[in-house]
């Protein structure tokens, strides 16, 4: 079981506790008492929508976003189940930026708590660029248990990787 893949870092008691939950049998119960609702987010259109309107909520300087979609696997490189990017183009003399959001595709399936976890994530990565205190609590401005969902996200992608479905 990959509990070192999601958990690393955390205390060998924590990753025990995980373990006896999963061992259990109770992991699935766990989550779904605590995430009864699955997000109906279930195409790119919705998906940009969401994303925007999240980004007109709580960060309106933030200029329009280029394109959020769902992306058929997890980026290889950096196993990152959402990334974000900036393009810059010369276009006619002047410079266009692009500000694109791509989401793996198995967060279709997602509690909706999840998946606006992951959009303020890579929302917050758009004013601040490295994991550090501000933008964490950038991210918690935007969604105030923004640290227990991540926490159950890393759950959830244990369940998710032992070939379970949440719902």
């Amino acid at each position: 079981m990959p509990i070192q893949k999601y958990f690393q870092g955390y205390s060998e008691q924590i990753q025990q506790q995980i373990k006896d939950l999963y061992d259990s049998g109770n992991l699935k119960t766990y989550l779904l008492k605590k995430y009864p609702n699955q997000h109906n987010i279930n195409s790119d259109k919705l998906l940009y929508q969401y994303a925007n309107d999240l980004k007109n909520q709580h960060m309106r300087k933030v200029p329009q976003l280029s394109k959020v979609i769902y992306e058929k696997q997890k980026d290889l490189i950096t196993d990152a189940l959402g990334t974000h990017t900036f393009i810059s183009r010369n276009h006619g003399g002047k410079l266009k930026r692009k500000h694109e959001i791509r989401i793996a595709l198995s967060l279709k399936e997602a509690p909706s708590e999840m998946l606006e976890m992951l959009v303020v994530h890579e929302l917050a990565h758009f004013k601040e660029k490295d994991h550090n205190k501000p933008f964490y609590k950038l991210c918690e401005y935007m969604q105030p248990n923004y640290h227990q969902v991540e926490f159950d996200m890393r759950l959830y992608l244990l369940l998710f990787d032992q070939g379970h479905k949440l719902y």
